[in-house]
C-alpha cells in the first residue's frame, strides 16, 4: 500500500518556525503511521520544497499568507489522524500563569517595556520578515534578521534603508550574533575580549569565537550579516558597515572577517577596504582557493588559521597519531555546521583529495550521499530540514548518517561535529557515543571536535570526555579533525 498525502490550509495565520517544526515533530512522533509531516507558510519556494518531498497531495491554493499543513502517512485513516492533531496543537493556546511575566505581542509594546532597546530580533517566515524588519529600522532599531526566504530585493532594500539611518541590518538567515557580550540566536559563552568578528556564516562565528574564548581570549562583538551579503546582488553591503563600526569601536583591537566563497568581485572589494582599514584584519573567506585567488596576506584559508592570526599566536593542537587498516580508503564526514563542513572540504581540498559533498565548495563534487568516494555532508542543508528541527537542535538525522557509515568496510575515517551553546541539544555529545558505542567492533575511526565552550550550558570538557569515552577520537578544532584524517590514510595534512 502507498503513503498518502494530504493537505490543509490555515488562512491568514503565521507562527513562529520554530513552533511550526515543534508540531511536526510532534505530529511524527505522536501519530500512529505518520511518515512525514511539514507545517509552513504558503509561499512558491516552499511549495516547491513540499512537493519535491511529496507532501503536496493534487493542487495547493495556498499564498503567503496562509499556512499550509502537509502530511504523509500509510493509510487515509493516519493521515486524517495527523491533520486533526495538528488542528489541535494549532488552537491551543498556552495560559500565561499568575504572575507571569508580561511578554508583548507587538513592536510597540515591546519598546514600551524596554524603552531604551536598539536592537530588534525578528524570527517570522519570511513573507512577512521584510516588513516586520522595516518597522523595526523605522523605530530606529538595529536588526538581527533570523527569518531566511527573504527575496535578494527586500535584502537589498532593508541594508540600504540601515544604512540610511546609520543602523546594522543583520540577515536575511542571521543565525548567530554576540553583541556587547550577549548571545544571540545559536551562540556560545564568549567572554569580552578584542577580536571584532563579522560572519557571513554562523558556525563560523561560533568556531572562530570558541576557539578565541577557549585560548584565554574573547570577543568584543560578533555582527551576523546574512549569508547572501557578499553574493554580488548585495554587494557585501552590511559587511563593509560591519568593518567599520568595529574599526570605530574602542574595545576592538582586531577584526576577523568570515564568509563562505563570495562573488570574486565582491571579495576584491572587501579586500580593498580591508587594505585602509585603520586596525588589523583577517579574512577567511571558507572554501575559496585562498592564496591563489587573491594572494593578499591578511587572507587564510581556514577558521582556526584565522583565530591563530587575532590571537598572534598558534592554537594548541594535539591528537593521538591515527592510522587506518584493513584496506579501508574514504574519509565521510557528517556535519551539523555549513561553515564546519565547508571548512573540512577545504582541509581535504587542499590536502590533495577528491571530495564530494551536498554543498559544494569550489574545486570539489556535487553528491547527495555517503555512497561512494569522499564524501562530507551537510545535514543543517535546506533538503535535511524540511519540516524538522536544524540538526543542532536534533541531530538524530545526522547520527543515523554516522550509524550507516560506520557499517561501511571501505569507510577508513567519519568526522563529525559536536556543535554546542545556547539554543543547541542539551547533551549532543551523549547522542553521537551511543551510536558509536552500538557500532560494530571493526569500524572506521571515528574523529569528532566541539565547537564551544566551558560556560556553555552543555559543558565542553564534559562533550570532549562523553566522546573520549565512547572511543572517539577528538580533535582541538575542526580543520584538526579534517587533518587527523588525512594524517589516518598518511596524507599531509
Amino acid at each position: 500500500m502507498s503513503a498518502v498525502a494530504k493537505n490543509e490550509i490555515r488562512r491568514g495565520l503565521y507562527l513562529d518556525s520554530v513552533r511550526l517544526m515543534q508540531i511536526a515533530a510532534a505530529l511524527k512522533s505522536d501519530v500512529p503511521g505518520v511518515e512525514e509531516a511539514a507545517l509552513m507558510i504558503g509561499t512558491p519556494a516552499n511549495l516547491a520544497i513540499l512537493a519535491a518531498a511529496g507532501l503536496i497531495a493534487g493542487g495547493v491554493d495556498a499564498g503567503p499568507n496562509d499556512l499550509v499543513i502537509a502530511v504523509c502517512a500509510r493509510d487515509a485513516d493516519a493521515a486524517a489522524a495527523a491533520l486533526a492533531a495538528a488542528r489541535v496543537h494549532l488552537e491551543r493556546r498556552a495560559a500565561r500563569p499568575a504572575g507571569a511575566t508580561y511578554r508583548p505581542r507587538t513592536l510597540d509594546g515591546a519598546l514600551a517595556t524596554l524603552a531604551g532597546a536598539n536592537l530588534a530580533l525578528i524570527s517570522v517566515p519570511g513573507a512577512f520578515a521584510a516588513a516586520e524588519a522595516r518597522r523595526a529600522l523605522g523605530r530606529g532599531l538595529n536588526v538581527m534578521l533570523f527569518s531566511d526566504n527573504v527575496s535578494l530585493a527586500d535584502e537589498v532594500a532593508l541594508k540600504d534603508e540601515a544604512l540610511a539611518h546609520g543602523l546594522l541590518m543583520m540577515g536575511p538567515d542571521c543565525g548567530t550574533a554576540l553583541i556587547a557580550g550577549t548571545p544571540i540566536g545559536f551562540a556560545n559563552s564568549i567572554p569580552r575580549g578584542p577580536v571584532g568578528i563579522v560572519a557571513a556564516s554562523g558556525t563560523g562565528l561560533q568556531e572562530v569565537s570558541s576557539l578565541l574564548a577557549r585560548a584565554a581570549s574573547g570577543i568584543s562583538h560578533g555582527i551576523g550579516v546574512g549569508g547572501r551579503d557578499l553574493a554580488s546582488e548585495v554587494g557585501a553591503r552590511m559587511t563593509l558597515a560591519a568593518m567599520a563600526a568595529l574599526e570605530r569601536d574602542p574595545t576592538t583591537a582586531h577584526i576577523v572577517l568570515v564568509s563562505k566563497p563570495p562573488d570574486p568581485g565582491v571579495a576584491q572589494r572587501v579586500l580593498d577596504r580591508a587594505a585602509r582599514a585603520a586596525k588589523p584584519i583577517t579574512v577567511c573567506f571558507l572554501g575559496a582557493e585562498t592564496r591563489a585567488s587573491y594572494g593578499d596576506r591578511r587572507v587564510v584559508a581556514t577558521l582556526s588559521e584565522a583565530a591563530e592570526r587575532a590571537l598572534g599566536r598558534p592554537l594548541a593542537a594535539a591528537l593521538p597519531e591515527l592510522r587506518t587498516t584493513n584496506g579501508r580508503t574514504r574519509i565521510c564526514g557528517a556535519f551539523v555546521g555549513g561553515s564546519l563542513c565547508a571548512e573540512a572540504q577545504t582541509v581535504l581540498r587542499d590536502g590533495g583529495l577528491a571530495i564530494g559533498s551536498n554543498a559544494p565548495i569550489p574545486g570539489t563534487a556535487a553528491t547527495r550521499s555517503h555512497a561512494a568516494g569522499n564524501a562530507l555532508i551537510d545535514f543543517g542543508a535546506d533538503e535535511y530540514t524540511i519540516g524538522r528541527p536544524h540538526p543542532m537542535i536534533d541531530p538524530a538525522l545526522r547520527d543515523g548518517a554516522v550509524a550507516a557509515l560506520l557499517g561501511q568496510s571501505d569507510v577508513a575515517v567519519v568526522l563529525a561535529d559536536i556543535v554546542i551553546g545556547f539554543g543547541a541539544h542539551p547533551d549532543p555529545a551523549r547522542a553521537l557515543a551511543r551510536v558509536v558505542a552500538a557500532g560494530p567492533r571493526a569500524r572506521p575511526l571515528v574523529i569528532a571536535s566541539v565547537c564551544g565552550t566551558a560556560g556553555d550550558p552543555q559543558g565542553y570538557a564534559r562533550q570532549v570526555a562523553t566522546l573520549a569515552e565512547a572511543g572517539i577520537a577528538v580533535a582541538s578544532s575542526n580543520a584538526a579533525a579534517a587533518r587527523a584524517a588525512l594524517a589516518a590514510l598518511g596524507k599531509p595534512g
